[in-house]
């Protein structure tokens, strides 16, 4: 099969990929300057397309052998060694682009070696897999490649004022605390698929284990315990907020508008979850399409008064 070579038709396909799966990211990338969102959306498109490749939902459809199998022809493919014909032809556009971005950039290939491990620890069968973890330590490998390198993947992109190893760690760590927010609002959905992302010490440390977590999201109440460790854990994930937000005046001056507004919307997904004392058992905590539009506006409108001193 050939190579797939038609680039701007490729950073189409990737476009569309992010404006249907990743509302809050996609929006917070329409604040970036034109030239910078294609490649970012490459990015998204890769991470989105093996993200689909180890769809939990999708193991009851095809054997999690053929997920572990497709993660090894992903990362054959990226490492030069593997053919298109691999995988189906919806890759190649995906491909094309994300080829392009990483060469155009620069950007260090072990990242997605970390990303596609921590793929593996969600697909069954594999010597990586955990649907639970033991301790935040423990968290802290899975986070570092689901999370913590796609904030790593996307500073050559963003473009900082200081040397990118001073960026670094806050990049990292925004990727860690989006995805803690995200890990903590989507318990019940994850449980309903035999996964808990939270620290079993740290649930324990509040008298919550696997069958109270499953009582209340099988009778749809509440638990002082569960609440507390909630909280617990969404002060934890401040924590990380606050260790990331040095970050964004590192980045570009023309970049920070569309990585603040998400920085502030995932926040607003934990002031939700607070909000909603912590039901996360029984409801998915949303940032209203409204809400999001204005932060959008906020944060352009602060890029162009920057612009105009």
């Amino acid at each position: 099969m050939a190579e797939f070579t038609d680039l701007a038709a490729a950073y189409r396909i990737c476009r569309g990929i992010a404006a249907r799966h990743g509302r809050t990211y996609f929006l917070a990338t329409r604040l970036l300057p034109a030239q910078r969102r294609p490649a970012v959306h490459a990015l998204y498109a890769f991470a989105r397309a093996v993200d689909d490749v180890v769809d939990i939902d999708a193991g009851a459809r095809r054997p999690w052998s053929d997920q572990a199998r497709d993660l090894d022809r992903i990362e054959r493919r990226l490492r030069g060694t593997g053919t298109p014909d691999e995988l189906t032809p919806a890759w190649d556009p995906v491909f094309a682009a994300f080829e392009d971005t990483v060469r155009s950039y620069e950007i260090p290939r072990e990242y997605f070696w970390a990303f596609l491990d921590s793929m593996r620890m969600d697909v069954p069968g594999t010597p990586l897999f955990r649907n639970r973890f033991a301790d935040m330590a423990e968290l802290g490998r899975y986070i570092y490649g689901s999370a913590a390198v796609i904030g790593l993947q996307l500073l050559p992109v963003l473009g900082t004022v200081v040397p990118v190893e001073e960026a670094a760690e806050p990049a990292a760590a925004l990727g860690e605390a989006f995805q803690l927010t995200n890990f903590i609002r989507d318990v019940g959905e994850d449980l309903d698929r035999d996964r808990v992302y939270l620290p079993s010490d740290q649930l324990a440390a509040f008298g919550v284990d696997d069958e109270l977590l499953a009582y209340c999201r099988r009778t749809g109440t509440s638990d002082r315990r569960v609440r507390a460790a909630l909280a617990h854990l969404a002060a934890l994930n401040r924590s990380i907020y606050r260790r990331a937000r040095p970050g964004i005046a590192m980045l570009e001056p023309r970049v920070r508008p569309g990585i603040s507004a998400a920085f502030t919307l995932y926040g607003e997904i934990l002031d939700r979850i607070e909000h909603d004392d912590f039901a996360v058992l029984q409801t998915r905590a949303v940032v209203p399409r409204g809400r999001r539009l204005a932060v959008a506006v906020t944060e352009l409108g602060k890029g162009v008064l920057r612009h105009a001193v």
